[in-house]
């Protein structure tokens, strides 16, 4: 390894992450218990020691330039390492203890938390993890869950959010159906199959035509509020569903249609009451799910919306 190669400081580095996850440098400088004008030295030092500008001000916005969203990725990568450094070092994570409540949409309780849960029982056993499994959006600032994972970015002020990822969906369904009632080629013969709803038919009908379709509550005769429900029932054969590609990946007998289509992009926010500051076992949590979401579903999000 080129030891020279590596001159510049971790300090800085956390500098430059802090300010895109919080979103401005007076943001940054509060959680890292900094003066502004120290974080600033910060940022500008590590661009004169990469001899690049990770930032531009447009307006009152900072907003990443090329450079910074190259960089952005591995600096990411060393926090989360330096994260795992001091857990193991100091044989925290074993000793945080407590209940920490998560909810999700039931898919992604069911299909995608599992071993992220899995991996945080190795890091922190003594933490006590529920599940709330529901497509309500919880309220976190009644405390009826300490991390919530949606697909909308919250509002209220007194939320943390962070969008670790923009997760891709097609058409699928599975080869029984599409060997009874053929494999649609395109949209417009996709509008003579029959579709599973969960949810709101009438809003995934408003959804959905806009792509090519031409969609009516007649092709919706199944449904559940239920989207493990819907699942199941599409992969039962009994009709086309729009499905998470991280999701139908892992189900046998499942076909995606429409190969060539544009996929549906939905964003996954994580989002957590403010208390993530000072609670080690809510912070743990989040950080992983961050991690693990990030490093699984879809695509990277644009920096510039990643947090507020």
């Amino acid at each position: 390894m080129n030891w020279q190669s590596v001159s510049f400081d971790w300090n800085q580095a956390r500098a430059f992450l802090a300010t895109v996850e919080e979103g401005s440098l007076s943001a940054a400088a509060r959680a890292l218990d900094l003066t502004q004008p120290t974080l600033g030295r910060q940022v500008a030092a590590l661009e004169e020691t990469l001899d690049v500008v990770l930032f531009e001000r447009v307006g009152r916005s900072l907003v990443l330039t090329r450079s910074g969203m190259e960089l952005l990725d591995h600096v990411r990568a060393m926090c989360e390492a330096a994260n795992r450094i001091s857990l193991t070092a100091s044989g925290q994570s074993r000793t945080i203890e407590g209940r920490v409540r998560i909810t999700a949409s039931d898919v992604m309780s069911a299909h995608i938390l599992p071993p992220a849960i899995k991996e945080l029982r190795k890091i922190a056993p003594l933490v006590e993890i529920d599940v709330v499994a529901t497509n309500d959006i919880r309220d976190l600032q009644l405390r009826e869950a300490d991390i919530a994972v949606r697909h909308v970015r919250p509002e209220q002020p007194d939320l943390i959010a962070r969008l670790v990822c923009e997760a891709t969906a097609h058409f699928y369904a599975s080869g029984s159906y599409l060997d009874q009632h053929g494999r649609p080629g395109s949209f417009a013969e996709m509008s003579d199959h029959d579709f599973i709803g969960f949810g709101d038919n009438d809003r995934m009908i408003a959804t959905l035509n806009p792509v090519g379709l031409s969609l009516a509550p007649k092709n919706f005769r199944l449904g559940s509020e239920s989207g493990v429900v819907a699942w199941e029932m599409a992969r039962n054969g009994l009709g086309i569903i729009v499905m998470v590609d991280d999701v139908a990946a892992d189900a046998p007998g499942i076909e995606r249609l429409l190969p060539d289509m544009d996929p549906f992009v939905i964003p996954v926010w994580l989002t957590a009451h403010r208390e993530l500051h000072t609670s080690r076992r809510i912070r743990l949590v989040f950080d992983l799910l961050a991690e693990f979401l990030t490093n699984r579903m879809g695509t990277s999000p644009d920096p510039r919306s990643r947090s507020t």
